[in-house]
């Protein structure tokens, strides 16, 4: 009787042992096969940022190095001996033409005048004198009371005293020009330079420091030097009136623009870069001579298709860009032909108009689903 009970027991454990694994079999069973069920997950769309391919207005400029030169540049010095008595400017001042600087001691030509004025009147009294006498003796010699020998002699001593009056005149005319020598005027406009002698310094011509230097300021020369390969383009432009050359100071932003005034007549071999001269209005005095500037040339403007430099891309097989189609990234060979503020210009592979990423491209090969975002202002 015991042991029939212990059986019914052990039978009952057992049946609910295998009901519990055919239990978790099933539900292993029915979770595998939801998992297996279970659709892949989609590729994720890069965030990139896009810019648009223009076509617009594009200079060809040609950035270099200048000096500003003055145009005319006039050291100022004695043509006589004296000293001087007067300075008549400000060191440094803006003078005008014909404006007093120096004023010299006059008092020895003024002399010598005097002397030379007292000769030339002396030799036209002796010409009245010897004219007087030709008349008298062409009197007598038709009354035959003198000889043909006077006549001769008194129309020689005539036009000896004609001959000396020319001389006493030349030789005070050029007395007056030394006098004027004394007063010295500025010959051109522009700035001054100190002086360098002042009041009771002796001046003579022999000296090889200037009394002052005065260098035109408007308008002013912008010498700078351009590659020969722009040189072909920069005279076509010249022609026809396009090119221009700005002048920037550097560090202080402010600029000048002006016209090219000369192409130098040579290219310089060692270097192959030839010398441009622009000339600049400079009325407000910008430029001073002897400052470098930042010049730009700007040869011609054309049309072109640009896109900001850093969406350009580098192989091995050569420049391209990624063009944002249909929510994809798209590889589009392209040919820069140059750069320009920050931006290429493309000479072929883009129309103008496409949506070209510039942000996020190392996640990118052709076909890349792409969430294209507006590039940011002034980035």
């Amino acid at each position: 009787m015991i042991k029939d009970v212990f059986k019914r027991r052990a039978l009952l454990i057992v049946g609910i042992g295998v009901a519990a694994i055919a239990l978790y079999a099933t539900r292993s069973m029915w979770t595998g096969s939801a998992t297996t069920a279970q659709a892949p997950p989609r590729p994720q769309a890069v965030s990139v940022e896009v810019a648009k391919a223009e076509k617009k207005p594009v200079p060809l400029d040609v950035d270099s190095i200048g000096a500003v030169t003055p145009i005319s540049s006039v050291a100022l010095k004695s043509r006589v001996e004296t000293t001087i008595v007067g300075v008549h400017f400000e060191d440094g001042a803006r003078v005008k033409e014909g404006d007093l600087l120096f004023t010299l001691d006059s008092r020895q030509i003024e002399a010598q005048i005097a002397q030379a004025e007292g000769n030339l009147a002396r030799s036209q009294s002796q010409l009245v004198a010897a004219e007087r006498d030709v008349r008298r003796f062409n009197e007598l010699i038709g009354k035959g009371a003198t000889t043909q020998v006077n006549v001769d002699n008194a129309k020689t001593a005539a036009d000896t005293a004609t001959a000396t009056i020319q001389a006493d005149q030349a030789i005070l005319n050029n007395l007056k020009v030394q006098k004027s020598y004394t007063k010295i005027t500025a010959p051109i406009s522009g700035r001054i330079s100190a002086a360098t002698v002042k009041v009771g310094n002796f001046v003579r011509p022999a000296d090889t420091s200037p009394l002052a230097t005065i260098n035109q300021m408007a308008p002013v020369y912008v010498t700078f030097a351009i590659p020969q390969r722009v040189l072909s383009d920069l005279r076509d432009a010249m022609k026809t009136g396009q090119s221009s050359v700005t002048a920037t100071i550097p560090g202080n932003g402010k600029s000048e623009t002006g016209t090219i005034a000369m192409v130098e007549n040579t290219v310089d071999a060692t270097t192959g870069m030839v010398t441009v001269r622009g000339m600049m209005g400079n009325e407000s005095e910008l430029l001073w001579p002897g400052i470098l500037v930042n010049t730009r040339l700007t040869v011609r403007t054309e049309e072109a298709v640009i896109v900001p430099s850093v969406g350009v891309q580098r192989s091995q097989t050569g420049n391209f860009v990624f063009v944002v189609r249909d929510g994809k990234a798209q590889i589009q060979p392209v040919t820069i032909g140059r750069t320009f503020q920050g931006f290429s210009v493309v000479d072929t592979g883009l129309q103008g108009g496409e949506d070209i990423v510039v942000d996020g491209q190392l996640l990118l090969s052709n076909g890349t689903l792409v969430a294209p975002r507006s590039r940011k202002a002034g980035a």
